[in-house]
This record gives C-alpha cells, sequence and structure tokens, in this order.
C-alpha cells in the first residue's frame, strides 16, 4: 500500500494528525513568540476520510492561553480531487477533521516559560 494511506486506500489519519499538529504548532509558536511543545491532543474527530489527491487546508485558532500553554483548535478541510464521485460540489472545501491540541512554552533548554501577553 502506498505510504501514507490506509488499507482502505485512503490518507492515513497519523499523516492527517500531523499535518494538523504543524499547523497547530506554527500557530502557537507565533503567540508564544518562541519555542512550543505539543502537549496534549483532545477532541480529535474524523468526520471524513482525505482521498489521495485531496488539497489538504488546516486552519488553527488560539481558543485558551494559560501562564505557559495555549489552546488551539485545528479544523482540517479538503478540497476534493475528483468531486463528482463524493457528490461534493467542485472546489468547495468539505471539513474532514478537528481536534484540540495543547502546547506548553518552553526556553531553549525545554523547560516551560510564560507566555507573553497580548
Amino acid at each position: 500500500m502506498p505510504h501514507p494511506t490506509n488499507p482502505n486506500g485512503d490518507i492515513f489519519g497519523g499523516w492527517l494528525l500531523a499535518q494538523m499538529d504543524i499547523a497547530g504548532g506554527i500557530t502557537a509558536k507565533q503567540r508564544a513568540r518562541g519555542r512550543v511543545a505539543t502537549v496534549a491532543v483532545d477532541g480529535m474527530t474524523f468526520k471524513l476520510p482525505v482521498k489521495v489527491g485531496d488539497v489538504l487546508c488546516c486552519y488553527a485558532d488560539v481558543i485558551r492561553i494559560g501562564r505557559t500553554s495555549l489552546t488551539i483548535r485545528v479544523e482540517a478541510w479538503v478540497i476534493r480531487a475528483d468531486p463528482g464521485k463524493t457528490g461534493h460540489p467542485p472546489g468547495g472545501r468539505v471539513q474532514v477533521t478537528e481536534g484540540v491540541f495543547t502546547y506548553v512554552a518552553i526556553d531553549g533548554e525545554g523547560k516551560p516559560r510564560p507566555v507573553p501577553p497580548g
């Protein structure tokens, strides 16, 4: 089976989770103004499969800021490579998954540090 597909021929959920973690990590790093580490993934919901050839789009929003942590909601949407076979309109985006990721701001030694204000 071609990488990163599952036995059904769809994109493997672990690959999708990794892309979402990258999107959330970029958002967390920008807001924390420095290094962050992923510490939790909560509420992951896989709604629809991602097909080979789909264009993946990840959108991330900060939903909570603690003293050293940031909680980011990440949604994954696709533009279907062949919308006719899925019943979705051409060029339309379809949400395939969402999850809540928690990151901790860390210093150069990997120890938690405060998230800067504003």
